[in-house]
């Protein structure tokens, strides 16, 4: 009797303590956070400024408002969740510092945009435990795709899509029977009408919207995990695709019509058609992979 009556205070105890901690949870985190946020404010200012000047990566200030409405969506899911501080996640805060001291001392601007995610990461795991950072794990991860690529990444990257899409288009354009040749990155239609591969159309920013979008839908689709891989893994070659149809497109523009209309629906028009077409894309890939795996009513429904 002593022994049952030593367990159950024992029992009580620990829910009185985790119901205590669940209620000052939110004002420790949101402590937490500010102190992040101030510590963070010149990375932070940094990095908005570079999603509002680089057109490749603006579609970075879009992930973290999407980041919140997922963890609105699985509020009732975290709401159940036991919360117990986890000690070790301090060492991941240490670490984290580590990499913003290097970031500072080697003027490597993308460490310490790195280190401002991986605080996230600890805190998260510090203040919830393990369980709850088990449950918004993925919506953490989704939080690396804010943060631009480092500057050698980016160079490495640039140089052969814009090469691809110069070369690929030429390929395209002579296959529905336009005279086409290529300089470089310049492409002369009809010999006579150069047409320019510039940097910027390069397919990045596409690219880049493209994986935020392809990962959105993927992490909202009732879908196996390798499906979901499947999809945003295949949002890079439908970027592709849609940027060499914006290019084909527009080399066709300039020559039925005048080039003021083919620069102006090259960057207006066509851009934004190209976002609803990859979503379009995506979700025939979603309904093609459904198709293609026939379920077995005796096996267990696949893990989400």
């Amino acid at each position: 009797m002593i022994d049952d009556s030593q367990a159950t205070l024992s029992v009580s105890n620990g829910q009185a303590s985790t119901s205590s901690f669940r209620a000052l949870g939110p004002a420790i985190a949101l402590s937490l956070a500010a102190i992040m946020l101030w510590s963070y404010w010149p990375t932070v200012v940094d990095l908005a400024k570079e999603w509002w000047r680089n057109e490749d990566y603006s579609v970075g200030m879009l992930v973290p408002p999407i980041a919140i409405y997922f963890l609105w969506r699985q509020r009732k899911t975290l709401h159940q969740c036991s919360i117990r501080p986890c000690w070790w996640a301090i060492g991941l805060i240490l670490l984290a510092q580590v990499i913003r001291v290097l970031g500072l001392l080697m003027l490597y601007e993308s460490a310490e945009r790195y280190s401002l995610v991986l605080t996230i990461f600890a805190l998260v795991l510090l203040v919830a435990g393990w369980r709850m950072f088990g449950k918004v794990f993925w919506i953490l991860c989704f939080l690396f795709l804010m943060i631009p690529l480092p500057g050698r990444i980016h160079n490495i990257i640039t140089g052969p899509l814009q090469t691809m899409a110069a070369t690929a288009s030429v390929f395209l354009l002579e296959v529905f029977g336009v005279t086409v040749s290529q300089q470089g990155n310049i492409i002369v239609l009809n010999d006579t009408v150069p047409l320019a591969v510039a940097e910027a159309c390069n397919g990045l920013r596409m690219l880049t919207g493209f994986v935020v979008v392809a990962a959105t839908i993927a992490y909202l689709a009732n879908r196996p995990r390798w499906q979901k891989v499947t999809v945003v893994l295949s949002s890079i070659p439908i970027a592709i695709a849609c940027n060499l149809a914006r290019l084909c497109v527009t080399a066709v523009l300039y020559l039925l019509a005048s080039s003021q209309l083919a620069e102006k629906f090259f960057h207006d028009f066509v851009g934004l058609a190209m976002m609803p077409a990859a979503v379009f894309l995506i979700f025939g890939e979603l309904w093609l992979l459904n198709k293609l795996i026939i379920a077995d009513k005796d096996s267990p429904t696949a893990e989400n």
